[in-house]
């Protein structure tokens, strides 16, 4: 967990009022349901068992380089979440970057200023609290309309990002 964060914070948009405040335990079904709701995320295989899930909301509450946040409606619905990864760094002059994963806004929510006062949150916020002076974050190359938001946002499309799937232990495939 990210310690030095102030949470939770008011979240302003021009339609709803919000806060953003550190995932619980009792979020995990509703981050779960944001992180399953798209068909690029089920054709990863993102409709994983809830085990999963929930070994993973541990490990990262567990991690003080790590901190996933849930931006709360009036209501009190998770209505987006995003993980936080602080990363030292030699590259850039021994800079700190804060790497953001998982940005899930809900399907009915979308186009509403969720994922822009998130986003903002991280770099006006999150990322000055914290001393990153750099925010990264990778997208799905199918996401056209995810892109097309973070260049919106000021994020540049500056580099091509890899990923290597690691077959599990003691695939005969390997």
């Amino acid at each position: 967990m990210l310690a030095s964060l102030t949470l939770p914070a008011a979240l302003p948009t021009a339609s709803a009022s919000l806060t953003v405040r550190r995932a619980e335990r009792t979020d995990l079904v509703a981050i779960v349901r944001l992180l399953t709701d798209d068909a690029v995320s089920a054709s990863r295989g993102d409709q994983a068992e809830e085990g999963a899930y929930a070994r993973g909301l541990e490990a990262i509450l567990a991690d003080p380089g790590n901190d996933l946040v849930v931006a709360i409606d009036g209501d009190g619905a998770v209505v987006g979440t995003l993980q936080l990864t602080l990363i030292p760094g030699m590259a850039r002059g021994g800079s700190t970057r804060l790497l953001v994963e998982a940005v899930r806004v809900d399907g009915s929510r979308r186009s509403g200023g969720v994922g822009t006062a998130l986003m903002r949150w991280v770099t006006d916020v999150a990322a000055p609290e914290l001393g990153a002076t750099l925010v990264q974050l990778t997208s799905d190359a199918r996401r056209a309309d995810a892109h097309r938001f973070y260049v919106r946002l000021g994020f540049a499309d500056s580099h091509v990002g890899f990923k290597y799937r690691v077959p599990p232990v003691g695939d005969a495939g390997r």
